[in-house]
């Protein structure tokens, strides 16, 4: 993000530095993409998919001592995606790239060069990071001041800085900002620390203490620019940033041609000598091919009139353009069409997050490209074939409760890997309606209570909300009946936080066929059930059994052979011993790896990435339904909507948090390295394959505690396997199960 040209030319002569305690008491605006951007990356986040395994603990000792000098951070998340975007597919398919040239060189054995392509491997955090998301920062960031608001947070940070109440005393954020009238932009903090007397370099970082005497940030201010460009106009300044290109804007094709680096400079040099006229120096180029071919003047007046009156949250919390009165009538086809305000204060709040609403927004459904670049035929339609009737049925479920003008619109999707195959489809006539084929679902907490205290003695410690109290309760025919529970007409029922996961637990339950119409677990309910018997009701073990399910309903959890071109892959023994590792494996990467607080250490699986993708898009198209069987209850006023817990409902809600494939590498490891050995069965070889495994993961991953993890979970996916065939469910290949089940027995 930001605008590269201008950055490389600033960072050289109007870059200043001041001492970090000038910021003392004050309220600083944080764009929170930006920060986490720029954060200290992990280099193999994107070869392992999930989240990053030490952001969360780095972060929380920033923001600790940003507080101790008194300065108070206002994290601003995006929001929705207002404007016309040129190359939505451009950052995801850079990052895939990316990852093919560093896979190339970790197989050619020159890690430490591939671990430098996978870090700056362009896939910023921009998706995944956002209250409520899939990540836990939100925990970290809530005591913070934190606002996840409806719009860019470039324009939300410009507009809480430039109100007359100054809502925010400094901004923290990309070169972006000027574009919006902002005069000076923090762009970097330099904290220093200094390690404890008698420390050894492990634990230097751990008990380390902050120095504020000597810690800065950088800066950089409007004023300094336009001296050293040799005091040019203020909007002449503001153009040239445009056409050097940023999210806003392609740059200016006469300017950005291949081979041939231009600088900010360059784009200023340009604009004078049209006499800063935009329209004067677009007809001067008016025979390039690729000025021809993108408008590129029609698209500049976009962008000017999308930065002019921009999307922003009033004072009093109205959603308006900004100078509305002086806005063209067709604003929209700028900066996309305006939801409800409830949907917009909803997601101020982080109840949920901005994909859908973006569908909704746009009309525009777009399947980016995962980071092992999604190049198998198996990935391509689970995403194309298999998820998009569950996404037009999420999208149809929020639509029924707006407009009519949402369930007429005509909505299209679109696939990084072929522009030319898109599918359009509207809700017309669409019986029956989604939304109310599960509107019975209204249980009070009273009764989830009492029948949570008949399960305590088989079940203690069972959360209501959670997958397996949703399943469980409904073990008991009497209660299934009993929560047959329709809403009254204008009366609201839910209060608590507790009722209202629970509920939508339920309702998406019914959606995706674990329970029928009269609230009765299906099979593949009581398959569900089979696994959360064995995971208990840890909230990392149900999800990865519901996602088990998935992956076994949309027959994708087996041992085929999907990513041949892919290495990581079994190696050793023959054609069975690698089946076996190979779906021992795959299950491994539902799980969570038992890791410290750091970024990971170890080796890479390119085919277990591209596996572990198909697990994260069905996770993402789960959670989105999930969140809007939630969002629509509170639409429908089934739920009181005075409250302040928003986040802590969307954190509560299952298939939060996204895990990497991290577990999975380390079991393949584990068995395939089994049979470097003569025997690989014995107990001996066992302990040394995995002391080994120690030494390869250096010592922040618990091996023993992340194996035992991975067995059990294998035991939950087996238990499902079984209970499906006593309930008459054919699953495919099953008694290749019973004969992995037998092998690993003697693996373990």
């Amino acid at each position: 993000m930001g605008i590269p040209t201008f950055d490389d030319w600033a960072q050289a002569r109007v870059i200043k530095s001041m001492p970090v305690s000038y910021l003392c008491d004050s309220v600083i605006g944080i764009d929170a993409v930006y920060y986490l951007t720029g954060h200290p990356k992990e280099p193999l986040v994107s070869a392992l998919g999930g989240f990053p395994l030490g952001l969360e603990s780095s972060i929380v000792r920033d923001l600790n001592d940003l507080q101790a000098i008194g300065l108070r951070p206002h994290f601003v998340f995006n929001g929705l995606d207002y404007g016309i975007d040129d190359d939505p597919f451009g950052p995801s398919l850079a990052c895939a790239n990316n990852n093919a040239d560093a896979f190339e060189m970790y197989e050619h054995k020159q890690a430490p060069q591939a671990a430098q392509i996978f870090k700056g491997s362009g896939m910023t955090l921009t998706h995944s990071l956002r209250p409520g998301s899939g990540n836990s920062l939100a925990f970290s960031l809530t005591p913070r001041l934190l606002h996840a608001g409806s719009i860019a947070d470039c324009r939300k940070l410009a507009y809480f800085e430039k109100h007359p109440s100054q809502f925010v005393d400094a901004i923290f954020g990309p070169s972006e900002l000027f574009l919006y009238g902002v005069d000076k932009i923090i762009t970097k903090f330099k904290l220093d620390h200094q390690a404890l007397d008698g420390q050894d370099r492990e634990n230097a970082r751990k008990t380390s203490i902050f120095v504020p005497e000597t810690s800065e940030f950088y800066s950089i201010d409007r004023r300094s620019c336009l001296e050293e460009l040799g005091r040019i106009p203020s909007s002449l300044f503001d153009s040239s940033l445009l056409l050097a290109g940023s999210t806003v804007l392609r740059p200016f094709p006469p300017a950005n041609k291949p081979n041939k680096p231009y600088t900010f400079r360059d784009v200023v040099n340009l604009l004078t000598a049209s006499g800063g006229n935009i329209v004067a120096l677009c007809n001067q180029y008016s025979d390039d091919e690729e000025m021809q071919r993108l408008d590129y003047l029609d698209r500049y007046k976009r962008a000017m009139t999308t930065i002019r009156h921009h999307i922003v949250i009033t004072a009093e919390g109205d959603i308006d353009a900004l100078e509305k009165d002086n806005a063209p009538s067709d604003l929209h086809f700028c900066v996309g069409q305006r939801l409800p305000e409830e949907l917009n204060m909803y997601l101020s709040q982080g109840l949920v997050r901005p994909r859908v609403l973006n569908w909704l927004a746009s009309g525009t459904v777009l399947i980016l490209a995962p980071y092992d670049g999604g190049d198998s035929k198996v990935y391509r339609n689970l995403v194309q074939q298999q998820l998009e009737p569950i996404r037009r049925q999420t999208l149809s479920l929020v639509a029924g409760s707006l407009h009519r003008y949402y369930q007429g619109k005509d909505y299209t999707t679109k696939y990084w890997f072929d522009s030319n195959a898109t599918l359009k489809f509207n809700f017309k006539g669409l019986l029956p309606s989604v939304k109310d084929s599960i509107a019975s679902w209204t249980v009070k907490e009273e009764a989830m209570l009492n029948r949570r205290q008949t399960l305590t003695k088989q079940f203690p410690d069972l959360p209501l909300g959670s997958l397996s109290f949703a399943v469980r309760s409904l073990q008991d025919v009497d209660f299934a009946a009993a929560t047959i529970t329709p809403q009254q007409k204008g009366k609201t029922v839910l209060k608590s936080r507790a009722e209202i996961c629970a509920n939508a637990v339920w309702r998406f339950l019914q959606l995706r066929g674990y329970v029928d119409e009269k609230h009765q677990l299906t099979v593949w309910g009581k398959v569900l059930d089979g696994m959360l018997s064995i995971t208990e009701s840890e909230t990392e073990q149900e999800n990865a059994a519901f996602l088990a399910v998935e992956m076994l309903r949309f027959g994708l959890l087996n041992a085929d052979t999907m990513f041949s071109a892919y290495s990581g892959a079994p190696s050793h023994s023959n054609d069975i011993d690698k089946r076996n590792c190979m779906l021992v494996s795959r299950v491994a990467c539902l799980g969570r790896l038992v890791h410290q607080p750091r970024g990971y250490t170890g080796p890479l699986s390119r085919h277990l990435l591209a596996y572990h993708s198909m697990i994260s898009t069905v996770q993402a198209s789960m959670r989105d339904m999930l969140e809007v069987c939630m969002v629509t209850m509170f639409l429908e006023g089934c739920v009181n909507r005075e409250r302040e817990d928003w986040m802590e409902i969307s954190l509560t809600l299952p298939l939060f948090h996204e895990d990497s494939c991290a577990l999975g590498i380390l079991m393949l490891h584990y068995l395939d390295e089994l049979f470097t050995r003569e025997d690989p069965t014995a107990e001996s070889t066992r302990e040394e394959i995995t002391a080994r495994s120690r030494e390869i993961w250096v010592k922040h991953c618990d091996v023993k505690a992340s194996q035992q993890r991975a067995f059990h979970l294998w035991d939950a996916v087996y238990q499902g396997i079984k209970v499906a065939q006593i309930n008459g469910e054919e699953i495919r290949e099953s008694q290749m199960w019973d004969d992995v089940d037998q092998w690993l027995a003697q693996r373990r």
